[in-house]
């Protein structure tokens, strides 16, 4: 059986998207992770399977799914780019609202094929937290975008052990059971920043994360004294923004702004037994 499926990326954080507002496809994480594995599969950070949505508020619904075949809550990159695969194959052509699992996401369309997405309100702000790690006590922050991150700020990112620092606090006992995704951040100019990202379900350095650039921002906004908008440089090299409104002690009207590029079509066959369309 063949599944037709369209591949896209956002600040090169990329995704496998599937139309299946029929709810007809079943797949396991097994399956999920097979199809993002990049030397035997497509290759992707995750797979987002579109769906129609349960809240008559919202136009279209997904299942967001991490490479690892975990389901996740929220995922800023692949938000935009399931609005532009929803322009280029759906027929959606203005602004719209997406039911995720953290709530509902509204969707703008802007000019120059930047695509706004308007996160839900940022929970759990925690600022200088002393986090206990094999090189002492590290001041980190930590906040709730839609899914958890922690933010440290650092003095060179390129010089950071991300993937093996980035685990060690990803699976602290301070942030269990769930776990945190880890964001190393770098004052680079006037109200810009570069974010590494440690991405949980993926378990590995990401290209760009953008729940976590928004969590970054948030931070700098108040670490740091930064003013909306803030100007985020991934390791893809990519440039994402971030708007906010101040709002008493967080923000509201978050956004994160920025591309969503179509790479290529294909079809892939379900291998596992059981698996596949219902009938």
């Amino acid at each position: 059986m063949k599944v037709r499926f369209a591949k896209y990326h956002g600040a090169g954080n990329d995704f496998i998207l599937i139309d299946d507002r029929q709810n007809r496809l079943r797949l396991s994480p097994r399956q999920i992770a097979a199809w993002c594995d990049r030397h035997r599969g497509i290759g992707a950070d995750g797979l987002i399977l579109v769906r129609l949505p349960q809240n008559a508020e919202a136009n279209l619904a997904w299942d967001f799914y991490n490479s690892d075949g975990g389901q996740a809550e929220m995922c800023g990159n692949g938000a935009r780019c399931l609005a532009r695969f929803a322009r280029d194959r759906l027929g959606v052509s203005q602004d719209f609202t997406l039911e995720t699992v953290a709530g509902l996401v509204r969707i703008r369309l802007e000019e120059d094929d930047q695509i706004a997405v308007q996160l839900t309100s940022p929970t759990d702000l925690r600022l200088r937290i002393q986090l206990p790690s094999r090189f002492g006590l590290m001041e980190v922050h930590h906040l709730n975008t839609g899914v958890p991150h922690t933010v440290l700020f650092v003095g060179d990112v390129d010089r950071v052990d991300v993937v093996g620092l980035g685990r060690e606090i990803r699976y602290h006992q301070l942030f269990a059971p769930a776990g945190t995704n880890v964001n190393f951040v770098q004052h680079i100019g006037p109200n810009t920043i570069r974010v590494r990202t440690y991405e949980r379900g993926v378990e590995g350095e990401t290209l760009a994360c953008g729940t976590g650039v928004t969590a970054s921002a948030l931070i700098a906004s108040k670490v740091l004294g930064f003013q909306s908008p803030v100007r985020v440089r991934v390791q893809s090299g990519d440039e994402l923004a971030v708007r906010f409104v101040p709002d008493q002690d967080g923000w509201k009207e978050v956004e994160l702004i920025g591309p969503a590029v179509h790479v290529f079509d294909g079809e892939v066959e379900i291998e596992e037994k059981g698996e596949g369309y219902e009938q």
